[in-house]
């Protein structure tokens, strides 16, 4: 039982980091030092793809979150 939890939460974690790197794509260096905020940075509004990508990475951090609660406490 603890097994089926651990690989879910495996399969899970790649899947949101994957989903993070995909956000991020195209940010280049310049908004990691905070540069490039008056072209759009965090201010413009989601749409399409980007907004299905950002409701995912929610959904499946929540998820994470769950797995890693109840296996926790199956183990314990």
């Amino acid at each position: 039982m603890v097994n089926t939890f651990h690989i879910a939460l495996i399969i899970t974690s790649i899947a949101l980091i994957a989903s993070i790197i995909l956000q991020s794509k195209g940010v280049g260096l310049g908004g990691l030092s905070g540069g490039g905020m008056d072209t759009g940075g965090v201010y413009t509004k989601r749409r399409g793809i980007e907004k299905v990508l950002f409701w995912i990475t929610i959904v499946l951090s929540a998820v994470f979150f769950v797995l890693t609660i109840v296996t926790i406490l199956v183990m314990g």
